[in-house]
């Protein structure tokens, strides 16, 4: 079997994300190599025989069809890229048709609906949650802690940062995250700034192996990402965990989306945009 990746593309009417998001889930079900290539805002005929130029140009150039995800809402946009030489899965067609029958009414087919909320109240809320855990990244700040959501703590590079980020993006959540360093190891107590806020608390750990490896690309040959200090940071901040009796995951093995979903069901945050 081939090793080359298949070449796989995403063409939609809008950003062509969501689009992209869900081929990879579907994707991630082959252990084959893929390259995605996203077309996004072919919104227009001219556009539309543009993409089937492109895509036809891989085909024969590979001599391979390409697999092509769609989400294109105007009829006459989808049936021009429909005629390209490739495997063509037309997400409208899959979902919206089967969901009108069922409902009985027809969708508003209009072109980037779901992206065209930057007036609407969730998106506003999503903006003001990244400014939130962008300032709060890291313990830059101790105010406003009353209005945080969740607020995730660990040792330094086990995955605080980037969940808060997809948090506050993906769910409109403020999360805040604080480093465990070694003065709290010598107390064996939380910082006192986020005392008040335990049971906004979630805890995220590492393997020691990993967080050591992690630690050796940022700053390598230095005590910091020595093993022997990693086992003790991790060790000292999971028993300070266990002492507070602070809900905890391990983000060894898991991905972003994994270890955001069991924040999720932990907290159980009161929000309808998710």
């Amino acid at each position: 079997m081939s090793s080359k990746p298949r070449i796989v593309f995403i063409v939609s009417d809008g950003t062509g994300i969501t689009a992209e998001t869900f081929s990879q889930s579907i994707l991630a079900q082959f252990e084959l190599p893929f390259r995605q290539i996203r077309m996004p805002f072919i919104n227009t005929v001219d556009k539309a025989h543009q993409a089937v130029r492109e895509i036809n140009e891989y085909a024969k150039s590979s001599g391979l069809e390409p697999i092509v995800f769609t989400t294109l809402v105007d009829s006459e946009v989808n049936a021009i890229v429909s005629e390209a030489n490739c495997v063509m899965m037309d997400m409208f067609q899959t979902f919206i048709v089967p969901l009108e029958q069922a409902l009985g009414v027809k969708s508003t087919h209009a072109i980037g609906r779901f992206h065209n909320n930057a007036d609407t109240e969730s998106y506003k809320n999503r903006i003001e949650a990244i400014n939130f855990s962008l300032a709060h990244d890291d313990g830059q700040s101790n105010q406003n802690l009353a209005d945080a959501d969740v607020i995730l703590v660990g040792v330094s590079r086990s995955g605080k940062t980037p969940t808060s980020l997809y948090l506050a993006m993906q769910y409109g959540l403020k999360s805040a995250n604080y480093p465990l360093i070694p003065d709290d190891f010598e107390r064996n107590q939380m910082p006192s700034d986020l005392m008040p806020f335990r049971k906004k608390l979630f805890g995220l750990t590492i393997d020691p192996m990993r967080l050591s490896e992690i630690r050796n690309e940022r700053r390598p040959g230095s005590n910091y990402a020595k093993i022997e200090n990693c086992r003790y940071e991790v060790s000292a901040a999971e028993a300070m965990m266990r002492k507070q009796a602070i809900p905890w995951l391990s983000t060894t093995n898991k991905s972003i989306e994994e270890i955001a979903t069991t924040i999720l069901q932990e907290i159980n945050p009161d929000r309808s945009n998710y």
